[in-house]
């Protein structure tokens, strides 16, 4: 199965860069996009199929430097120009001739996760259903105020179980999900993933572990923090490489 990630978007909020693309954006001296491909060479998805778009020249240079290097642990990595302005729907869409026939997983450059793809890939082939995607619950960003007319009588921080579930991508896709994609200008996440949950073949899979977005500054400098202290809980390459030593 092939792991689909789109490098594309411009990633101006994440600013302070130096006109580095996000997904090669470093945490631990590693580009965000290197982690994300390590997360999945962890569960056996060697794989890889990158849609570019902004920047799209320095990271062909940094898989140049993958191949050059024997490319480690990676497979076959495939890199696909999919235009500057085209949303993430239309990127999906110029990836068919590369994804074939088969199911295959896809996610963004800016999502880290400790999610186990091998249960996640197991619970979309028992479902038979066209599309799953891992939905987890935002990391609580704002202290709670209760409140007893104007006077403040306990501030704690948000619970986590008061948020809902959201989009965590992550996805497992079937190849007839093609065909809700019109073109360049549609949204994955509007018109394709709206229909296919209108028409009951959008499944979800609920994911309670680590998840973080790198899209500010803010994401940016706590998941380095983490990653400085030692609390790295979506390199589970590291963490497998402790279990079998």
């Amino acid at each position: 199965m092939k792991a689909a990630i789109l490098a594309g978007g411009q990633g101006s909020r994440l600013g302070g860069s130096e006109g580095t693309p996000k997904p090669l954006v470093e945490i631990g001296g590693r580009p965000i996009l290197w982690h994300i491909m390590m997360h999945y060479v962890t569960y056996g998805f060697r794989d890889f199929v990158i849609a570019l778009g902004h920047g799209g020249d320095a990271i062909q240079r940094f898989v140049a430097e993958l191949r050059a290097g024997g490319a480690g642990p990676f497979g076959s990595v495939e890199l696909v120009e999919t235009g500057g302005p085209t949303m993430t729907g239309g990127r999906i869409k110029r990836l068919q001739p590369y994804l074939g026939d088969r199911t295959f997983m896809l996610t963004w450059a800016d999502g880290i996760s400790d999610v186990d793809l091998r249960k996640l890939a197991d619970f979309h082939a028992g479902h038979g259903r066209l599309a799953t995607v891992t939905a987890v619950r935002p990391p609580p960003r704002f202290g709670r105020l209760t409140l007893d007319g104007n006077r403040v009588t306990e501030f704690s921080e948000k619970p986590h179980d008061q948020d809902g579930w959201i989009n965590g991508a992550f996805f497992v896709l079937e190849p007839a999900i093609f065909d809700y994609v019109e073109g360049d200008a549609t949204e994955w996440e509007r018109g394709p993933l709206e229909q296919l949950a209108r028409d009951g073949e959008l499944m979800a899979y609920r994911h309670t572990g680590f998840w973080a977005c790198v899209d500010t500054p803010a994401d940016l400098k706590q998941v380095r923090k983490l990653w400085d202290t030692g609390q790295r809980p979506w390199a589970t390459w590291e963490k497998r490489a402790c279990a079998s030593s």
